[in-house]
């Protein structure tokens, strides 16, 4: 497993949510159903806001997850640099060329399913 060398969380900078089911690390996720909750994000049209810090979080526990910066995530298929990334139904970053698809930025360097790559995070519409 591969292991992205862009990591940029230098004082952290991550949001502290409460996980809506099991979450594991450097996954894509999106808004839960309560305020402060979050969800793994499971699919292409789901609104991702962020990936998970390098802390898995059990239903309930607290899930920190990077907003913005540069962040590690798990890759769930080949990945070229440049690639905008969504979600795919294990949470982890697949690329997208599919209008109105939610990506969660751009792949920072090439990988394939199962290597640890690096996000560039802005969230958008494709």
């Amino acid at each position: 497993m591969a292991v992205g060398p862009y990591w940029n969380t230098e004082g952290r900078d991550a949001v502290n949510y409460t996980a809506q089911g099991a979450i594991g690390k450097h996954l894509l996720v999106k808004f839960g159903t309560a305020d402060k909750a979050v969800t793994l994000a499971v699919a292409a049209t789901d609104k991702i806001i962020g990936c998970t810090s390098d802390i898995d979080a059990a239903d309930g526990e607290p899930c920190d997850v990077f907003r913005h910066k540069i962040a590690r995530v798990i890759y769930g298929a080949a990945v070229t640099k440049g690639d905008a990334l969504t979600a795919n139904a294990a949470g982890r970053a697949v690329p997208t060329v599919t209008p109105l698809d939610r990506a969660i930025g751009i792949a920072e360097i090439t990988g394939i399913a199962g290597d640890i790559g690096s996000v560039a995070i802005f969230p958008t519409i494709v």
